[in-house]
């Protein structure tokens, strides 16, 4: 509930307590006449307005309210309906938790509603009306005590399980999180150290010169990518900014330099696409990393095609080699393709074509879906 509902049910129970009891005053009374009446409507009304600011200071009110029934009762030697006054700030002490306050309060209430009743009657006589206002009261403490127990055991299994939540949701983050980096240190260490050992295995088997020399400023610009892609990865790790912005398109050149050899020629077609979002930006350009990969480990081609090209509100990534060999089981590299692929919402394919060699072909939207929706 807002707050000027709270005030405004705050005010209207004053009013609607107070007038009650004003009411019961005048009618009880066939008017106001005598001092001691006039002498008891101060009492009504100061205990009325009190219960104003309860639940800021419910034993003072409660206190201010008992005395209030005592003095009404010892001025006309009744009990009348301030009594309602009292009832609304003793459920206010036992709501706000001061339990042995209020059974103190209202074990003094039955003694003044006792006294005050005792004038009416004769002395052999049975006081029903202090009994039952006893046991009124009684259920009033207990049924607010009971209530209260009730909501706080409510309270504090919603905080729980709302802890229990923010737990899961941090774990489900943090493990997010950990495979996200696990798959970018693969794709960073897999692409650059397939390439270095490939260079490598060619200045071994090729002794010459030229060759070697071009194998070794291939496997040094390798390197220093690789430093830097990982310097960056880890950069996460510390929560620092990336030395480097993240790989996109745009770097899909030197990409392609570093992939190539003397034996495969690696051409690119990259239509014109509207400006990807980061994640799908690096999602193209790890894709494409991951196939190259593949093509220099495993396929022996002499030729590899790169397209990127849009298609509607997506974007399509095709990687094609005219290898003989076959790339065997799908290892953890097309894995990791995949999942990056649907993680955005998108699809990814790859296989053996029929007229030979083989071909990588994923489709990513680029508004990605939330991640998830494309397991």
């Amino acid at each position: 509930m807002s707050g000027w509902r709270v005030r405004t049910a705050n005010t209207a129970l004053v009013l609607v307590v107070g007038l009650i009891a004003l009411v019961g005053l005048v009618v009880q009374s066939r008017g106001i006449d005598t001092t001691a009446e006039w002498a008891a409507l101060p009492a009504v009304l100061l205990s009325s307005a009190a219960l104003s600011v309860r639940r800021r200071h419910p034993v003072p009110v409660g206190v201010v309210a008992l005395a209030a029934v005592g003095a009404y009762g010892a001025l006309l030697h009744r009990p009348g309906p301030i009594m309602l006054v009292f009832v609304v700030a003793l459920y206010t002490v036992v709501d706000e938790g001061h339990l042995a306050v209020a059974i103190g309060l209202g074990l003094a209430s039955v003694v003044a509603f006792a006294v005050a009743d005792s004038y009416n009657r004769s002395p052999n006589s049975m006081n029903g009306a202090t009994l039952l206002h006893a046991g009124w009261l009684v259920a009033v403490i207990v049924g607010v005590t009971r209530n209260r127990r009730a909501y706080l055991a409510e309270a504090q299994a919603r905080a729980a399980a709302a802890e229990q939540r923010m737990e899961e949701e941090a774990r489900r983050r943090a493990t997010e999180e950990r495979l996200r980096i696990a798959r970018e240190l693969h794709d960073v260490l897999g692409h650059h150290l397939s390439l270095i050992n490939v260079q490598a295995s060619a200045a071994l088997h090729r002794p010459d010169p030229v060759r070697s020399e071009q194998a070794l400023t291939a496997i040094k610009q390798t390197s220093k990518e690789t430093l830097s892609e990982l310097r960056a990865t880890l950069g996460v790790l510390r929560q620092d900014a990336a030395e480097a912005p993240a790989p996109g398109l745009s770097r899909l050149g030197d990409l392609v330099r570093t992939a190539g050899r003397p034996e495969l020629e690696i051409r690119t077609e990259v239509a014109e696409t509207r400006s990807l979002p980061p994640e799908v930006d690096l999602a193209v350009y790890r894709i494409v990393q991951e196939a190259l990969t593949n093509v220099a480990r495993h396929a022996g081609a002499t030729t590899a095609v790169i397209r990127v090209r849009p298609d509607h509100d997506d974007v399509l990534v095709e990687v094609e080699d005219d290898g003989t060999s076959q790339p065997g089981t799908p290892g953890s590299g097309i894995v990791g393709m995949r999942e990056r692929a649907r993680a955005l919402g998108g699809s990814l394919s790859a296989g053996s074509q029929p007229d030979g060699g083989f071909r990588v072909r994923a489709r990513l939207p680029v508004r990605p879906a939330p991640a998830g929706d494309g397991a």
